[in-house]
């Protein structure tokens, strides 16, 4: 088992990784594999607002393309007093890389913590079940 308490420090930590130069909005992320390690993400801005990348998917992708294919938390963390959801896009990938069951850890500025499944937040989500 884990503590949502230090993985949501670790995603405080990642936000100071990334480059929002245009919002100067941190986003971090921590996503924990099932063997322990951690892998940092954080949003990284372009002018081309499209081709923006969120913290989610910066950890998420950096994870796969390190191995990792097990996945048992997520934590998001923000300049945000409020805790910050993923986006439907971050969703979306953290579903296809990561499964239904990863739990999601919220942490607001007060490091107070809400945890959500991901599948609570995706209810109805598309995925590789319907392309055969």
């Amino acid at each position: 088992m884990y503590d949502p308490k230090e993985i949501a420090q670790e995603a405080v930590k990642a936000k100071s990784k990334g480059l929002p130069k245009y919002s100067n909005f941190h986003v971090g992320a921590a996503l924990l594999t099932k063997n322990g390690k951690i892998y940092h993400g954080a949003n990284i801005e372009n002018s081309s607002y499209g081709l923006t990348i969120c913290a989610e998917r910066t950890a998420a992708f950096q994870a796969v393309l390190e191995g990792e294919r097990n996945f048992t938390a997520i934590a998001i963390a923000s300049d945000a007093e409020d805790f910050l959801p993923p986006c439907g896009a971050c969703r979306q990938v953290l579903l296809e890389l990561c499964g239904k069951e990863l739990e999601v850890v919220m942490v607001n500025h007060k490091n107070e913590i809400k945890k959500f499944s991901l599948k609570d937040l995706l209810p109805f989500s598309f995925g590789e079940e319907h392309l055969r």
